[in-house]
């Protein structure tokens, strides 16, 4: 007999997956919400041409379908999840099950039969304390959903309800990696760009870390934007719009790809700050702005918005003789190539206006050049990964003629 997950968008019934013998799972849409005509959106990887859904049910073995296969964590974070749980990493639809009250966005999972009941989906911060602890963040880094104290701190709680921070542990192999994220988080913000709620914690503030976990160092913690306090907000990320399993999030699309959804779905707002945001990454130089580093928001349940920044930080003083963008920019990965001309390529290529990429390329570099130069000897980081910036920074043409004449006076 089957085994049968029910899948809501809060409390709107979506679909259900399916188990069935040999590992092979199966995901499809339930009837109320295939003809709804206000529907909530799900993803654009769903959407057909005339706004309705083009799926048709496809069975996968041992992984989920790519959109509920890039909602688990991976790496480190994944092979804790599963341990606690017992169950083997690969086994997507039990990791799922055991994750499905806090996934990213607004989708929960449950058991067919145990109903949602609408209060379910209220976000209330409050932290089980007699349950193992059950979360889901998508993403490799070792990261828990933490409820913020009023004195102060954090709590990691018992079940992964409740939660609307993020913290990010230090990195056991780079030095450095909360404060450089902070560091590039403040100087994205210093630019204008949409950035979240942040702050670094120090590592003995947060309770209810599990064992084994270093408590010293700092943190970076993140306010949650799939959560405002009291429900979900839903997102996606650009690997489940494509259909890309996790491990794919480097292949297989370009920022082209990216760009073009971001015109069609968001307009010039979003097409603005998503080229403005790839000067600012190339200009820090962030090689890790992959597919999964780019999300919508769908803050009324059904129309897409770029999402606010998150994962900006400067790869440079970890991956030497690596340093390149993730995705390939109209045929080019080096962040040496990122000049003018290749944003107006950019633009011929998606059927982009010119003009506005243009003049969103132009603004971000002198933005973002004058917020390094104006933060960067105050930055709570160490001189290393200001050290690694600084070096950069001029060598990304679109940078160029923005950077030297404010770090010099500055």
């Amino acid at each position: 007999m089957a085994a049968v997950f029910d899948v809501y968008l809060n409390a709107t019934p979506v679909g259900e997956i399916a188990l069935l013998s040999g590992e092979i799972s199966i995901f499809s849409f339930v009837e109320s919400y295939q003809l709804a005509a206000d529907r909530p959106t799900l993803s654009l990887g769903f959407a057909g041409m005339d706004g309705g859904l083009a799926y048709r049910p496809l069975p996968t073995k041992v992984r989920l379908h790519p959109f509920f296969s890039n909602l688990l964590p991976e790496g480190k974070l994944r092979q804790y999840v599963a341990d606690k749980a017992g169950v083997h990493t690969d086994r997507e639809f039990w990791l799922l099950g055991l994750a499905g009250d806090d996934l990213p966005g607004a989708v929960i999972v449950r058991p067919s039969g145990h109903a949602l009941r609408s209060d379910e989906c209220a976000v209330d911060g409050k932290a089980a304390q007699d349950e193992p602890i059950r979360f889901s963040l998508a993403g490799v880094q070792l990261k828990f959903s933490a409820v913020k104290k009023a004195k102060g701190g954090l709590t990691v709680p018992a079940t992964g309800r409740g939660g609307s921070w993020i913290v990010k542990l230090p990195s056991e192999l780079h030095e450095a990696v909360p404060e450089n994220e902070a560091a590039m988080m403040e100087i994205a913000k210093a630019a204008g760009f949409e950035v979240p709620d942040f702050e670094l914690v120090r590592m003995g503030d947060i309770a209810g870390l599990p064992d084994g976990v270093r408590k010293d160092g700092r943190a970076f913690m993140v306010k949650r934007f799939d959560r405002d306090g009291k429900s979900r907000i839903h997102i996606e990320d650009f690997a489940q719009i494509f259909r890309l399993y996790p491990d794919s999030k480097y292949m297989r699309i370009s920022y082209r790809n990216i760009a073009e959804v971001i015109w069609r779905e968001t307009g010039e707002r979003g097409l603005r700050e998503f080229v403005g945001r790839l000067v600012f990454n190339a200009a820090i130089g962030n090689g890790d702005m992959h597919a999964k580093n780019w999300s919508l928001i769908y803050r009324d349940g059904r129309s897409p918005e770029i999402s606010p920044c998150y994962d900006f930080l400067s790869t440079l003083p970890y991956v030497k003789g690596a340093e390149a963008m993730a995705l390939s920019l109209v045929g080019s990965k080096s962040f040496t190539d990122v000049d003018e001309a290749r944003f107006i390529r950019l633009a011929e290529k998606a059927a982009l206006p010119p003009e506005i990429v243009r003049s969103a390329a132009r603004e971000a570099a002198e933005r973002t050049a004058g917020a390094w130069a104006d933060a960067r000897e105050h930055l709570e980081v160490p001189r290393f990964v200001i050290d690694a910036v600084d070096r950069h920074m001029p060598s990304v043409p679109i940078m160029a003629d923005a950077y030297r004449p404010r770090v010099r006076a500055g």
